[in-house]
């Protein structure tokens, strides 16, 4: 923490404020520690690593914007702070400010090559802007400088599903899992790979997965039930979907998937009754199958 030009007393109260800001945001106490950091930049406002610091805890509460301005006045404190350059660029990233998010990390990948998470941020950036060979590229680089990195197999896993390449999609996506075990959207997209390569059954044993570790998850109990709507387990799909329903009401999808279900074991009431909710809630899908099978 810079102190020039401060006298002993007040650089003591600034440690003590900065200290206890860190402490504060350790403990997600997020309000507190804008508090405390905001205190140090008013005892020295040249203080770039309280900016940022501040910057980080304004992105915890989704003040986006105010994080913006935190991490700009740090860069423009200290033009070499590379994690305030790829700080940046994911509290742009939230903002739709995508081309400005890669400028930064571009600028943070300069300034330290060696750093996976400004190359994992350039990646997610450019695979959002459908560049995902060169997504890829990026978490190819932060893979080979972080060989840990959840999080990068998972996207790349991703970008790869986008490029048709399956079989990597998958092998990405178990390698997160293997990392990080309890990596619930993982198996959900590894479920989903699964269910593309009409593997219903290997698709529904990491739907299982992902819906025991997130038991809200709406779009897996969803899929599960397609899945096994696949393999012709209607009653079984029907659970699924009611599921989906449940936490998510207005889930036109899975009530028109649920529809079907009804009707391909002859509960016509009650399938067509939820083709119209689906219908309402504005499923593109539906208007063929009340025509078809409700009129």
């Amino acid at each position: 923490m810079a102190s020039v030009f401060l006298s002993s007393s007040d650089t003591n109260k600034a440690d003590e404020y900065f200290n206890s800001g860190v402490r504060k945001h350790n403990s997600k106490d997020y309000q507190g520690a804008i508090e405390d950091f905001t205190k140090v930049i008013e005892i020295n406002p040249k203080d770039a690593d309280a900016h940022y610091n501040r910057g980080s805890a304004k992105t915890e509460i989704t003040d986006y914007l105010g994080a913006i301005a935190d991490y700009s006045k740090a860069i423009e404190i200290n033009p070499k702070h590379f994690k305030a350059y790829y700080s940046r660029g994911f509290s742009k990233i939230k903002i739709q400010d995508y081309h400005g998010a890669i400028a930064d990390f571009n600028k943070a990948i300069e300034i330290n090559p060696q750093d996976a998470h400004a190359y994992y941020g350039r990646g997610y950036t450019r695979h959002v802007l459908q560049d995902h060979h060169n997504a890829i590229k990026d978490y190819n680089k932060a893979i080979k400088l972080k060989p840990q990195y959840a999080d990068a197999f998972y996207s790349r896993g991703l970008a790869k599903s986008e490029t048709h390449d399956y079989y990597g999609a998958i092998a990405d996506n178990t390698k997160a899992i293997e990392i990080n075990p309890q990596y619930a959207v993982a198996y959900f997209n590894r479920g989903t790979v699964n269910f593309i390569l009409q593997d219903f059954y290997g698709a529904i044993a990491d739907y299982n997965k992902a819906i025991k570790l997130n038991p809200q998850n709406a779009d897996a109990y969803f899929s599960r039930g397609d899945a096994k709507a696949r393999l012709e387990d209607y009653r079984g799909a029907i659970i699924d979907f009611t599921m989906a329903i449940e936490i998510n009401p207005q889930y036109a999808d899975a009530f028109y998937v649920r529809g079907l279900a009804k009707l391909s074991i002859g509960q016509k009431d009650s399938g067509c009754l939820d083709l119209s909710r689906a219908r309402e809630l504005g499923s593109i899908h539906v208007n063929e199958g009340i025509k078809r099978h409700c009129n």
